[in-house]
C-alpha cells in the first residue's frame, strides 16, 4: 500500500515543487516506486519535467473533475520507477467549477482509491494558499510534509497550515498526520537562518527533520534542462541533502 504525502505550505516560493521533484528522484534511486501529482495550476513541477501545462489533454484536473478518468490514463512515466500526474492550466478554474459540489474535497482521494497501480510513495505537490486544491491533497494523503524557507516570514505561514491540518483531520480525514517539517534555502553563514531553524526545532522537536536543504543556484538551474539536482550534478551537496531527506522520510521502508 502506498504511503501518500502531501507537500504543503500556504506561502509560495518555499521549495514545494523543487522538493517533490528531487525527493521523487531520490526515492526512486532507492528502488521505490513513486507517483508525483502536480495540483498547482502554475505547473512548476510539470514544467520541471519538460511538459507544457498548456498542451495537456489529461491532467490532475481530469482526475479531480471526472470520475470516469482513471489514474492510468493520466499519469506519465518520467523516469525509471517514477511517474507524474501533470498539472494543466485548467486547474485554475477548479475552485469555481467545484463550488457547491458536496464531495469537492474528496475528488483526488476517490480517484486514487479507484486505482490499482502499485506505488510505494505518492507525493502530492500543492499550490500556495489553502483552497480546494490543497484541501484535495490533504484529504487524499496519509501525512503532511512541510517545507519551510529558513526565514522568519516564511515560518509564520506554518501556523495557518497547521490549523488547516487540524480542521481537515477533525472533519475530512481522521487518519491525516504530520510527517514533519524540513528547512529549505538554508544559508550556513546566516545567523538569521540558524535562529529560524533553532526555533522550528524547539517548537516541533523530532517532527523537524535533521536534514536542511541548502541554498544554491543549482536548484534553479537544473529544471531548466528538465533534470533534478540529483541528475544534473549527482555529487552536489544539495543532491546529497535530498538523498538524506529521502532516507529520513523512507524510514527504512525501502522496497525493491
Amino acid at each position: 500500500m502506498a504511503r501518500t504525502l502531501v507537500i504543503a505550505n500556504q506561502k509560495g516560493g518555499v521549495g514545494k515543487s523543487t522538493s517533490v521533484m528531487n525527493l521523487g528522484v531520490a526515492l526512486a534511486e532507492r528502488g521505490l516506486r513513486v507517483l508525483m501529482i502536480d495540483l498547482d495550476p502554475q505547473g512548476g513541477l510539470t514544467a520541471a519535467f519538460g511538459i507544457d501545462s498548456y498542451d495537456i489533454r489529461r491532467s490532475a484536473f481530469s482526475l479531480i473533475m471526472y470520475s470516469h478518468v482513471s489514474l492510468a490514463r493520466v499519469m506519465r512515466p518520467v523516469r525509471a520507477r517514477l511517474a507524474l500526474v501533470p498539472a494543466s492550466i485548467d486547474l485554475a478554474s477548479s475552485e469555481i467549477q467545484l463550488a457547491g459540489v458536496a464531495d469537492r474535497a474528496h475528488r483526488l482521494s476517490q480517484s486514487l482509491q479507484r486505482s490499482r497501480i502499485p506505488f510505494d510513495f505518492v507525493l502530492i505537490d500543492t499550490p500556495p494558499g489553502l483552497g480546494i486544491l490543497t484541501a484535495n491533497g490533504l484529504v487524499a494523503a496519509d501525512e503532511v510534509l512541510i517545507p519551510v524557507q529558513c526565514q522568519y516570514l516564511a515560518m509564520r505561514g506554518v501556523r495557518a497550515l497547521m490549523d488547516t491540518v487540524v480542521r481537515v483531520k477533525n472533519n475530512l480525514n481522521e487518519s491525516l498526520k504530520l510527517a514533519g517539517l524540513f528547512g529549505t534555502m538554508y544559508r550556513p553563514g546566516s545567523k538569521h537562518a540558524q535562529e529560524v531553524v533553532d526555533e522550528l526545532r524547539a517548537v516541533f522537536g523530532p517532527k523537524m527533520f535533521p536534514t536542511l536543504i541548502h541554498f544554491d543556484d543549482v536548484v534553479a538551474e537544473a529544471p531548466v534542462v528538465g533534470l533534478s539536482v540529483l541528475e544534473y550534478i549527482p555529487s552536489h551537496p544539495i543532491a546529497q541533502d535530498y538523498r538524506k531527506l529521502a532516507e529520513e522520510i523512507a524510514g527504512g521502508r525501502d522496497e525493491a
